[in-house]
């Protein structure tokens, strides 16, 4: 990864609050250098006032609630309204008054709930507005009234346009990771039924036919037992897996977390030594994100141990409330040489999985040795840029 990806995935990984907080501070520090003062929106013919404390007031409340225009759209053009008005009303017509179209295009973009409710009284706010200004001011013709109007709204419909986008893409995104996820679990259950299911059948069978087969002491006759019930109780297991996969079958995915912990027990137990680390709290339900994290893990613990046995391994999975993100890094390479890596046939698989949700994935061999894999997986479908 080059460094301006890296910088661009730093940056992305920042609250959207603090990007949003760049831009409040630019146009707030524009509105503040004295000869810009009196160039901004004039509406209404008010006369020009000097700049004071009460026209810092209006340039703040202007610029500064643009820091919260996506988490919260609302409020935002509730407070630069208000600045706006006073703005207006005072007759400072300061360069921050652009914050007004600004916060109408992220509102039409961002706001999820009572919206036409916002266009109605946002509405109710410029006829009073424009009455008032003609009582302060000179007023305007009713054209330019209506002209100011349109150029407002205009900004809310581009904010609406781009949400229904980004809902159709988010859409797009649902059904193609939906019937990414159908076909790998139709095929996961094809290859259980086909191989693991008869296998373990005859295991069964096997051991049955060797209790009347053998005149051997009681020790292994319980011994017999034993692995008797343990197949029985395999078959049984595999079965409720094969319900689950199903794609008609309407339990969801067991959970990510519990099948990290048993791959990581089992990985340890074949010889691996795995250092397993897990941050935050995983949701109760993630979908495909938590499918695709398990398979970065299960892939590249399998390629740890066919080709770097016995060499030190570590697992980090990292769960936030908007993506998981997994890193897997084994030291060295194995006797033959070959980087854990393998023939990176399952290692592309995984690439197209994880993009699919629209997450990064990395892997290939780091300095000093041995190789890494490191992936993002957005939680949920993304519901946009910004705007």
């Amino acid at each position: 990864m080059t460094l301006p990806q890296r910088l661009s995935h730093l940056w992305q990984r920042l609250d959207v609050t603090l990007r949003d907080l760049p831009l409040a501070l630019l146009l707030l520090s524009v509105s503040l250098i004295p000869s810009t003062h009196g160039y901004g929106t004039e509406f209404g013919g008010v006369t020009d006032r000097p700049f004071d404390a009460l026209g810092l007031l209006a340039a703040a409340l202007q610029c500064l609630p643009l820091a919260g225009r996506r988490r919260w759209p609302a409020l935002s053009l509730a407070l630069v309204a208000c600045g706006f008005v006073l703005d207006q009303m005072s007759g400072y017509h300061l360069v921050a008054g652009t914050a007004m179209p600004i916060a109408l295009l992220s509102t039409g973009a961002h706001l999820s709930s009572y919206r036409r409710t916002t266009m109605v009284v946002g509405t109710a706010v410029y006829v009073v507005l424009a009455v008032a200004v003609s009582q302060v001011g000179t007023g305007e013709t009713l054209p330019a009234y209506l002209i100011f109007y349109a150029a407002l709204a205009f900004s809310w419909g581009a904010g609406a346009w781009l949400r229904s986008t980004r809902a159709a893409e988010a859409e797009r995104r649902r059904l193609v990771a939906e019937a990414t996820r159908t076909a790998e679990r139709t095929r996961i259950a094809r290859e259980l039924h086909d191989v693991v299911t008869h296998h373990v059948t005859a295991m069964v069978v096997q051991t049955e036919a060797a209790r009347y087969l053998t005149a051997a002491p009681d020790r292994l006759d319980e011994t017999l037992t034993a692995i008797t019930d343990t197949g029985r109780r395999a078959i049984t297991d595999m079965r409720h897996l094969l319900d689950v996969l199903n794609p008609d079958h309407s339990t969801s995915v067991p959970r990510s977390d519990e099948g990290l912990l048993s791959m990581v027990e089992r990985t340890r137990r074949a010889g691996q030594p795995v250092e397993f680390t897990e941050e935050g709290i995983p949701a109760a339900s993630r979908g495909s994100a938590d499918l695709v994290a398990h398979r970065v893990v299960q892939e590249s613990l399998t390629n740890a141990l066919k080709y770097a046995h016995g060499s030190p391994t570590t697992v980090r999975v990292r769960h936030r409330p908007d993506e998981i993100t997994v890193n897997v890094t084994t030291d060295r390479s194995g006797a033959s040489g070959i980087p854990p890596g393998g023939s990176r046939r399952g290692l592309v698989g995984l690439r197209e999985r994880v993009e699919v949700l629209g997450g990064e994935f990395t892997a290939g061999p780091r300095e000093g040795g041995g190789f890494t894999v490191d992936a993002r997986i957005p939680a949920r479908a993304p519901a946009g840029g910004r705007a």
